[in-house]
């Protein structure tokens, strides 16, 4: 009984200095005062580890704090430090703690501090590859997902990483990226739909619209980086024996089918036998969206543009997903608009926005090929130049992505003195050829 006491007290009495210690360097942490908060933070760590969440939320902007301060052995030390904090923080709050993502950001923390830790590229993409296997879902911040890709390029120069490595990797990471923009942009669609119909968003729904446009424009960068960062090491020359000589051991195989067609279209790789063959087997196994879009683009090679847009439609109409048939309407408007088939390009380009508002760059789209039809499309001078005027309204509905536009195209719309001149303000303009819309002149007072 007596030693039963004894272990009580000497328990209640270290729970007592955790709660005094925590409390301590939560509030001083909570006012920024790091350094006070410092020494009774590694009290309660290294005592109670399992006491609060808030030894490792809050820990990690204490240390963080440190390491901008440090400089040379006792930075690495702090730095070091941080990665054992989320090591700890997975041992002891494993359920509070998505594991890619802290495993993610210990890489990330080193790669950024490659030089001074003395950590080589094949150390760094082992690390974040480790991360990315052990939990895909959670290991999704875009800075990570293009670090990650970076360095598997940097390693693929120096002759450490094989074409298919490289090849594979870019289509993990780019169907990785493809995922997240999906579900962000469906949490921004429902929104949007929800405020178009007429209803309040509340407060938080409006900070939350914020976040996923917040999101969704840094993925949208780190889609553009990572392609970058590829550049032409993909291109025909790379790609086409590289396939060719993985097809036959892959022709029932549908996976590498849809991205090995995938990159071949991709880079404009589509003139080779080899994409013929690689559309045949793809539909063969399983007619798909995927399938019947790449049969569309043979019939574009053939010069058969109606047997195209009919491969096309059947491709828009195989896919169930609203996202995937957003981006497909959008690649088909694409391709129309750099024909110049204007017209059929702004009706997928409009579908397009109707299955992913959240989107606006089909917006910005139909106000380019407006622009570019300004001289085509009106029967006065002053009519052609009206037409940077639609072209300005239909940028103007994509928000501040479209603001450059806007500006561009009202600089070269009649100015306010044209409008005077011709005494034509407030009137109704109707544009023919491919356009046939009609705009506004706006309305100018004599002063």
């Amino acid at each position: 009984m007596a030693l039963f006491l004894i272990g009580l007290f000497g328990f209640s009495q270290q729970d007592e200095e955790c709660v005094l210690n925590f409390s301590l360097f939560y509030e001083s942490a909570k006012s920024k005062n790091f350094d006070a908060a410092y020494e009774p933070w590694m009290l309660v760590r290294n005592k109670c580890p399992k006491y609060s969440l808030g030894i490792y939320s809050k820990g990690e902007d204490v240390l963080e704090y440190k390491i901008e301060k440090a400089q040379g052995v006792e930075k690495v030390a702090y730095i070091n430090d941080l990665v054992k904090l989320w090591e700890e923080r997975l041992k002891h709050f494993s359920s509070k703690t998505p594991k890619g993502q802290y495993l993610a950001k210990s890489c990330q923390l080193q790669y950024d501090n490659k030089a001074l830790l003395n950590k080589t590229d094949d150390k760094l993409y082992s690390c974040f590859d480790q991360a990315y296997k052990e939990d895909k879902t959670s290991f999704s911040h875009p800075k990570s997902l293009y670090t990650y890709f970076s360095l598997i390029v940097d390693l693929y120069d120096a002759k450490k990483k094989s074409d298919a490595e490289l090849f594979d990797k870019y289509d993990d990471i780019t169907e990785k990226v493809e995922l997240e923009v999906s579900n962000y942009a469906a949490k921004l669609n429902a929104l949007i739909e929800k405020e178009s119909s007429g209803a309040t968003l509340t407060s938080a729904e409006k900070k939350n619209m914020g976040i996923y446009e917040d999101w969704l424009g840094a993925y949208e960068t780190v889609s553009k980086s990572i392609d970058g960062k590829l550049g032409d090491r993909a291109n025909c020359e790379n790609l086409i024996p590289l396939y060719t000589k993985e097809f036959e051991a892959n022709k029932t195989n549908e996976l590498w089918l849809k991205r090995t067609a995938g990159k071949m279209s991709e880079k404009e790789c589509t003139g080779d036998p080899l994409f013929i063959k690689l559309v045949n087997a793809l539909h063969e196994l399983k007619p798909s969206a995927n399938s019947a879009y790449y049969l569309g683009i043979l019939k574009d090679k053939e010069g058969k543009p109606n047997e195209a847009i009919k491969y096309y439609k059947e491709a828009i109409s195989l896919e169930t997903d609203n996202f995937k048939k957003a981006k497909l309407n959008k690649t088909i408007a694409q391709k129309l608009k750099a024909k110049g088939s204007y017209g059929q390009a702004r009706n997928f380009f409009r579908q397009a926005l109707k299955l992913n508002p959240s989107d606006t760059s089909p917006n910005i789209s139909i106000a380019a090929m407006y622009a570019a039809s300004a001289n085509n499309c009106g029967d006065t001078a002053f009519n052609k130049r009206a037409v940077y005027w639609l072209a300005a309204n239909e940028a103007m509905k994509a928000g501040a992505a479209g603001k450059q536009s806007v500006e561009r195209y009202m600089a070269l719309a009649p100015s306010k003195q044209d409008v005077f001149s011709c005494g034509c303000s407030g009137e109704v303009i109707k544009i023919d050829c491919w356009i046939s819309e009609v705009v506004t002149v706006p309305v100018v007072g004599k002063n």
